[in-house]
């Protein structure tokens, strides 16, 4: 049985797996990414689990891994890891990730959740889309034709630091006012224990919403500023749709509900896109990274059924 190694690798730890031919995937345990001893200790991390995963395959199917796939932080090529300010690394080429002799594909780690997405997730039935992905950061897929767009440089879809407030709160990248600064998960719980001087988690604060002022304020910034980039991502490109995964896109209706209608409200000539939940989870940028390792293997059509959600 033909399959590949697909490796999530995020900022303290990393998801595996193993995808066959036929569509089986099998999860294993996370691992940790042990970034506090340094770059080179990350980089030698992923190759240990990456020769880990390959030697379980090799117990399960009789034969070495016919490609892997890395979903990585930063700024990425398909051959390179270019730069990640919180792994530390700068430059370094695929086959350092890997054992020597498996080919191996990166993909950010973002875009390689919104190529799962539209293969086997919430953007499956449209060619063009934005998958956004609301966890302690933000960041973006821009979808075109079915494909991650990364932009000339790999900047691609940073739609997080795009300000929303020019003279807006200070943000950890330098710049003011951006869309992270309000919206992010752990902006909301930052943002409101400055406000009360109480702790309260992200999905607190949107739980409390309806009954306490300051978790209402707080989350009512975060949508107001989440509809005005979407409106501006909107009018750009006119996306299909947007599919809003991360884990404060866990709540469901209480954040679409609300977001879908100052959207609508900042669209005044012409119809908004549908918001619509990624069906991923925390699977999607596993899933994205088994692609690339069956494009990796020379299938690039690696497509099963039974992996739609």
């Amino acid at each position: 049985m033909s399959y590949v190694v697909a490796l999530d690798v995020g900022g303290t730890s990393m998801k595996g797996g193993l995808a066959t031919v036929s569509g089986e995937v099998t999860d294993f345990p996370g691992r940790a990414t042990g970034r506090e001893h340094g770059p080179e200790a990350v980089v030698g991390a992923v190759r240990s689990y990456v020769a880990e995963l390959a030697e379980e395959g090799r117990q399960r199917f009789g034969a070495a891994p016919a490609g892997v796939g890395l979903a990585v932080p930063g700024i990425v090529s398909a051959t390179t890891a270019l730069f990640s300010a919180n792994l530390g690394w700068r430059d370094v080429p695929a086959a350092a990730f890997v054992p020597p002799g498996l080919p191996a594909v990166l993909g950010h780690d973002v875009r390689t959740g919104g190529l799962a997405e539209s293969v086997f997730g919430g953007g499956r039935d449209v060619a063009d889309f934005l998958f956004l992905s609301l966890g302690t950061g933000i960041a973006g897929a821009v979808v075109i034709a079915g494909e991650p767009y990364g932009g000339a440089g790999g900047w691609g879809g940073e739609i997080g630091h795009a300000p929303v407030w020019p003279d807006g709160e200070k943000c950890a990248c330098g710049q003011r006012g951006c869309l992270e600064t309000y919206a992010s998960a752990a902006s909301l719980a930052r943002r409101y224990t400055l406000r009360t001087g109480e702790f309260a988690s992200a999905k607190e604060v949107v739980e409390r919403a309806d009954t306490d002022p300051d978790a209402a304020g707080v989350f009512g910034e975060a949508v107001e500023a989440l509809a005005i980039s979407l409106a501006t991502y909107t009018l750009v490109l006119d996306p299909s749709l947007i599919v809003i995964g991360g884990g404060l896109g866990e709540a469901g209706p209480a954040l679409l509900d609300p977001l879908a209608e100052r959207l609508s409200a900042r669209l005044s000539f012409r119809e908004p896109p549908p918001l619509r939940p990624a069906t991923l989870g925390v699977r999607a940028g596993m899933l994205g990274a088994a692609i690339l390792g069956w494009r990796a293997a020379g299938l690039p059509d690696w497509r099963p059924e039974g992996l739609i959600a």
